[in-house]
């Protein structure tokens, strides 16, 4: 599977040793400007690109159970809406930044257009371990952090969606709040809604559906039967396992699995269905591995192991320049967002390993939000069934026109879908001018 290597130099990619972890920021920035190189752009279009339109930093305070008070911290990021309203997701997390929100905003912005959907990027948090948090107090926080933001989303403006450490039901104290204050309900203002309230069939297990769709097109693309793919994941919650789940189903074999505690590893392939995800059962896979003949590793080594397939699907920065050079699989697909850096990046490509890059691989959640926003705005429901379909039609329709920048520009699959972005988003800017 693995390709020749391409004679193009790359030096640009080259990233000097650096202790501090790489900012998704600066990937999302040095990516923008390699893929800038490949295309005839506007220098001030570029310019443009690499700043967000707006960053939206607000005090959230939340009473809590035994009625002392703390305050968080939250961001909502506003990359580029020349295509359409800002899109993207909100996460809960301890380690959320305005610098991180911005440049998963700018690959919103990236995933939307290789789409070819009517959306923006944008990306928003609030800076908290929620597992510190009961549901009532999620709730609570929530819906201040809504009233916080409530100027700046809404359902033709800014659309949220789940992320880290948020779920379906945070989306709807989401929805429940906005409405509340704008006197009418208004299922459009957030995706990944439970469908009782005007979600889609689908929207939950459409990122690890994309990746699965993509891993089996790209296998088959350079003549690997899936039946003789073996394949590791590393992060088994809602993308890790819906991926693995699929491509067990369609004929690979799955030889290794992680949660946030370490993985497992059977070379002769899990039984990936009977393995709970880490959204339906915490820390399932540890307990699989106590109550089964399986071998144990880290997280580390799950990403080193010699297989056909691997797919990081927990959090970014997990291929590093410390680590790509160890690297043994033949294909990497992306389900996390940003989970290779610049460096480690240019590394695999210097040895031949192809990577799918996480605007495309994963899109299947951007994909899927924008089937019910379609579905919330025209108060019509979709069957499961058409939500599949669906989804594999514009996920295989991305993947044609990324291959064939692939093929005509002999550049990376992460090189073809900047082009296959960037183009559109240009001729977009072009299209509208810059106001005065």
């Amino acid at each position: 599977m693995v390709s020749e290597q391409r004679s193009s130099s790359h030096d640009e990619r080259s990233a000097s040793s650096n202790t501090e972890p790489e900012t998704a920021l600066e990937t999302a920035r040095r990516q923008l400007v390699r893929a800038g190189s490949n295309l005839e752009i506007d220098d001030a279009i570029l310019e443009r690109l690499r700043h967000p339109t707006a960053v939206h930093e607000v005090t959230v305070p939340l009473e809590r159970d035994d009625g002392s008070v703390d305050v968080f911290t939250g961001f909502r990021a506003r990359h580029d809406s020349v295509r359409g309203p800002y899109k993207g997701g909100l996460r809960y997390h301890p380690d959320v930044t305005r610098d991180e929100c911005v440049g998963l905003a700018m690959w919103m912005t990236w995933k939307c257009a290789v789409m070819d959907l009517p959306f923006g990027g944008a990306k928003g948090g609030i800076v908290v371990d929620p597992k510190s948090l009961s549901a009532d107090e999620k709730e609570r926080l929530t819906r201040r952090f809504t009233q916080e933001v409530r100027a700046v989303i809404g359902p033709t403006v800014d659309i949220p969606a789940p992320d880290m450490g948020t779920d379906p039901q945070t989306m709807a104290w989401l929805m429940d709040a906005y409405s509340m204050q704008e006197g009418e309900t208004m299922p459009g203002v957030v995706t990944g809604k439970p469908p009782a309230i005007g979600g889609s069939q689908g929207r939950e297990e459409a990122p690890g559906r994309s990746v699965a769709i993509v891993t089996r097109e790209t296998c088959e693309y350079y003549e690997y039967p899936l039946s003789e793919t073996t394949v590791a994941v590393q992060g088994f919650g809602s993308v890790g396992a819906n991926a693995a789940r699929l491509l067990e189903k369609w004929g690979a074999t799955v030889v290794a699995v992680s949660d946030v505690n370490g993985g497992i590893y059977d070379p002769d392939g899990l039984e990936v269905a009977a393995i709970p995800s880490h959204d339906e059962e915490p820390e399932a896979v540890t307990r699989y591995a106590e109550e089964t003949d399986v071998d144990r590793l880290s997280n580390a080594e799950l990403l080193e192991l010699d297989v056909d397939v691997l797919v990081p699907a927990a959090v970014g920065n997990v291929l590093t320049e410390d680590n790509a050079a160890a690297v043994e699989a033949d294909l990497i697909v992306e389900g996390a967002n940003g989970p290779t850096t610049f460096a480690a990046d240019a590394i695999l490509e210097e040895r031949g390993i192809e990577v799918i890059p996480d605007i495309l691989a994963n899109a299947g959640g951007v994909t899927v939000s924008y089937f019910e926003w379609l579905q919330d705005i025209n108060r019509r429901r979709w069957t499961l069934d058409r939500v599949h379909e669906e989804l594999e039609a514009e996920m295989i329709a991305a993947w044609d026109a990324v291959r064939e920048e692939v093929e005509d520009r002999d550049i990376t699959w992460r090189d073809g879908a900047y082009v296959v972005a960037l183009s559109r988003i240009a001729e977009a800017h072009e299209i509208r001018g810059l106001w005065p």
